[in-house]
């Protein structure tokens, strides 16, 4: 199973009652106990930082996770992942082709597309990876349209073997449906962010255990 944690720094400042730098510590903190838990991607996604600020996040976010095997991508934004040194990139469904920014690009470098339909077949061998959704209806994209299950097995199906996570709405309890769908994991914002009372570190770290055993379950069970 691969899993893949997305950041939203203001949405998990919101849930610990937290603002400013606090929130970059937390999310740091976030992250740290993701990939001590075994999560596999990080993908750094803060539209609103200016460059600058965000290579700098993205460098502190690499420093932190040098010695796990987590990957940390940047989200559509090539530029910055090379400059601070991440793994990879995930694109957005109409960012620029995954030929191009492969072809700048260090050997092993990682990228990500996001699809909503059936575009996956045209991406297929390209994307090191493939998100698809907006599975379920989620607050991070309130109006966006939803693939549904069948609609993440379509996917599945166009993708040819490629690598899709689901995205958007996903939580403990939808877990063996994402392993019906043939995905190969999920990525989430809001299943790894707790509630006010919780503490950040163990619940992220039980959280992406439970996530895992869950998907491994229902495969042994199917």
């Amino acid at each position: 199973m691969m899993l893949c944690l997305v950041t939203d720094r203001r949405r998990l400042g919101a849930a610990l009652g937290l603002e400013g730098d606090a929130q970059i510590d937390a999310l740091r903190a976030q992250l740290v106990a993701a990939a001590k838990a075994g999560v596999d991607l990080v993908q750094v996604r803060e539209p609103d930082l200016e460059a600058g600020a965000l290579v700098q996040l993205v460098q502190a976010i690499v420093s932190d996770l040098r010695e796990t095997t987590t990957k940390v991508l940047v989200n559509d934004r090539l530029d910055v992942a090379w400059a601070a040194g991440a793994a990879g990139v995930h694109l957005k469904e109409r960012s620029f082709p995954v030929k191009a920014a492969r072809a700048g690009s260090a050997p092993g470098f990682l990228i990500g597309r996001s699809v909503h339909g059936e575009t996956a077949q045209a991406l297929t061998g390209e994307a090191d990876y493939l998100i698809a959704g907006t599975v379920l209806p989620t607050v991070s994209k309130p109006s966006a349209d939803c693939l549904g299950w069948e609609g993440l097995a379509r996917v599945v199906r166009a993708s040819t073997g490629q690598p899709v996570l689901a995205i958007g709405g996903i939580d403990l309890p939808s877990i063996p449906l994402v392993a019906a769908s043939g995905a190969s994991g999920l990525a989430a914002i809001g299943a790894f962010i707790p509630k006010a009372r919780e503490g950040l570190s163990e619940f992220v770290q039980k959280r992406a255990i439970s996530m895992r055993l869950g998907f491994d379950s229902a495969h042994s069970v199917s």
